[in-house]
């Protein structure tokens, strides 16, 4: 790093110190902080992190952490991460850091007197970085977001981390996509150069593209070691699958989808036209053979879920509406959210959190199996066994697509607004905050018009004065306008 860039440097630290202390202080800065870290420190604080805690949770302990560190995907790559960071963290003298997907740190490495750094304020393996653990920070932003990004100095919410700059981007698995874990690199202030989040970045694809080679040679391996299985039908229908439900042959060529959901123990499968296949298992994965029927497929259900809004949630099974009250319907929102299933454990946390009940589960899965049938709702583990159309779901594929306009249409107002549960309310606040920040994004006035008026927009002052800003003088919607932010205005 030049002089001058780090008297830059040192300059937008200070900047970013004023930011931090007039917001804390309740003030507002005359330089907003970025949305990428005010949105970060929602959350944070949210998860009542205290600005003042020094050091995150140790959640392993050092002997856990070779068997960890073997079983982990990431541990395929780690000569690729060495071989490209350490090298460098090194001469910088920064420390590289290696996350699994709950922000846990399993590796370490880089300059010896920085790793005594580290070690003060809890940047060692075994220690828990999400954001909800220990606030802002690259690693837990970058889980959160799914994006490479850079945290500098008071953009950390912690305060023990403000002489600290990070930069940190997501690894995701080529086979299922998930996010397998986050590569770091951090170090302080005037060392960091503002290139390095590019290197990150550009160091993650790497690694995948690493493991992508890595899945089409275990692809290979497992077609040639198991085709004598699927030429054993002797031109029946069957296909080889992959432990995750990738199909890899099929028999006939193009008749298969691309993936299955295999619950686990299952011997046998529903595709989505309707076949039914058993599933056998092979030493590397599964092979799907085709059943014989006399009688055409049955058509499978359909659920279509309308719990936006704040009238009473809607349900129709195959065209029928069924009545539905608030607790069938937080089960019915977990269950679509997660159509791979549940255990009831897993259902209690997420609908009761801590003090959830799993037999209380069981008891409220048994009335909604009543409800809507047990070939609707399937049991070990719980899931929908239906094509499933879920407002919640359109809003989310529209923004997910770069649709502000025809999320906000799809939307009409919070998802399950007199629901309490962890997961309904996670995903009522991940809905609200993606699309208001993208309409805010989308820098349309009428799109802003449009959120003004829709219930989750009425009283956003934000909204209100981008809108003002945006109207010409002679807009005839610029008076109702303007005469409604003067109302929040006076009631802020």
């Amino acid at each position: 790093m030049t002089t001058q860039e780090a008297h830059d440097a040192a300059e937008h630290a200070r900047l970013l110190h004023k930011v931090f202390d007039d917001v804390f202080a309740g003030d507002v800065p005359k330089v907003p902080a970025r949305s990428l870290v005010s949105e970060s420190w929602r959350r944070s604080l949210a998860a009542h992190v205290d600005p003042d805690r020094r050091t995150p949770p140790v959640v392993l302990r050092d002997t856990d952490l070779p068997d960890l560190r073997a079983a982990h995907p990431l541990n395929a790559v780690m000569p690729l991460l060495r071989s490209t960071l350490v090298s460098i963290a090194d001469e910088a003298m920064h420390v590289m850091l290696v996350t699994d997907a709950d922000g846990t740190i399993l590796w370490r490495e880089g300059a010896l007197k920085l790793l005594h750094a580290a070690d003060g304020v809890g940047l060692s393996p075994g220690t828990r970085w999400t954001e909800d653990a220990i606030g802002t920070n690259a690693m837990g932003v970058t889980l959160a977001v799914d994006a490479p990004v850079q945290i500098h100095s008071a953009e950390h919410l912690v305060r023990a981390y403000h002489t600290w700059t990070c930069a940190a981007a997501p690894v995701h698995d080529p086979d299922t996509g998930d996010i397998l874990g986050a590569i770091d690199i951090s170090g302080a202030l005037e060392s960091m150069h503002p290139a390095v989040v590019q290197l990150v970045s550009a160091t993650a694809q790497l690694a995948e593209n690493q493991l992508r080679v890595r899945l089409a040679i275990a692809d290979e391996r497992l077609r040639v070691l198991n085709m004598p299985h699927l030429s054993s039908l002797r031109g029946g229908a069957g296909a080889l699958v992959t432990p995750t439900g990738r199909i890899v042959a099929g028999e006939p060529y193009g008749t298969w989808p691309e993936r299955v959901v295999l619950p686990p123990g299952a011997d046998r499968i529903r595709l989505d036209d309707g076949r039914e296949v058993a599933v056998e298992p092979l030493a590397e994965g599964y092979l799907l053979r085709a059943q014989h029927r006399t009688s055409a497929a049955p058509r499978r259900n359909a659920l279509s879920l309308r719990f936006l809004g704040h009238g009473t949630p809607g349900l129709l099974l195959n065209g029928k509406p069924i009545p539905l009250t608030l607790r069938p319907a937080e089960l019915l929102t977990a269950l679509a959210l997660h159509p791979d299933g549940l255990t009831a454990e897993r259902l209690a946390l997420l609908l009761y959190g801590d003090d959830g009940n799993p037999t209380t589960v069981r008891g409220e899965i048994l009335r909604l199996r009543t409800l809507i049938g047990s070939d609707v709702l399937r049991t070990r583990p719980y899931r929908l066994d239906a094509t499933v159309d879920a407002d919640f779901e359109a809003v989310r594929r529209a923004l997910r697509a770069g649709r502000p306009a025809d999320a906000l249409r799809a939307c009409p107002g919070p998802l399950l607004p007199r629901s309490e549960a962890p997961e309904i309310r996670a995903l009522r606040d991940e809905l609200e905050a993606s699309l208001r920040r993208a309409v805010l994004d989308a820098d349309d006035a009428d799109l802003l018009a449009d959120f003004a008026g829709h219930l989750l927009g009425r009283g956003d002052l934000e909204v209100h004065d981008r809108l003002v800003e945006c109207l010409a003088p002679g807009d005839p919607r610029r008076p109702e306008i303007e005469s409604h932010r003067a109302r929040l205005l006076a009631d802020s």
